[in-house]
């Protein structure tokens, strides 16, 4: 009888441990970023594709090795704030998994803000990938995304980077 009530116990208490997020986002600091974009028709608007590597193939096609991916969302303007009103992330087939975004947010001159896509998330699979809408003012420079893809295994380790490419732009 005392290891049916170890059991339970343990059951018991593996089942109040909250869900561990899989992708995110620091929710305080999102959430604290949130705007209505002031005269968004005065603004110039883009599309920005960026492709991200949540698994990569690994001595045939069938076998993957799972990767962390970090995003970087970066305003590269001294003085301009940068307007960022979608952030949609897809998987191989092209299906959007989710949309980071509720509302726009912002990004203050020079300043990154992050996705982190945990390397237990396999819902992008090898050719994942985000578009992102944005709009900053007509002089400024448009927005960089980056991503940064990273694995280790005792001791071995690899990591590679993509870059965001324009789609569309209005200036």
């Amino acid at each position: 009888m005392k290891n049916g009530s170890i059991l339970a116990f343990v059951l018991i208490l593996a089942s109040c441990t909250p869900r561990e997020e899989i992708s995110s986002i620091d929710p305080v600091n999102w959430e604290n970023r949130k705007i209505e974009i002031p005269n968004p028709d005065s603004l110039a608007s883009g599309t920005t594709y960026l492709s991200v590597y949540s698994q990569i193939y690994s001595q045939t096609e069938h076998r993957t090795h799972d990767l962390t991916a970090t995003i970087s969302l970066r305003n590269v303007n001294r003085k301009d704030t940068v307007y960022i009103k979608e952030a949609v992330y897809y998987d191989t087939h092209g299906t959007p998994i989710r949309n980071y975004l509720a509302r726009p947010i912002f990004i203050a001159p020079m300043e990154t803000v992050e996705i982190v896509i945990d390397e237990i998330d396999r819902e992008g699979g090898t050719g994942a990938n985000f578009l992102f809408d944005w709009r900053t003012s007509f002089e400024s420079n448009p927005p960089l995304f980056e991503a940064v893809m990273i694995s280790t295994s005792g001791q071995q380790g690899l990591s590679f980077t993509t870059q965001g490419v324009g789609l569309e732009s209005v200036y």
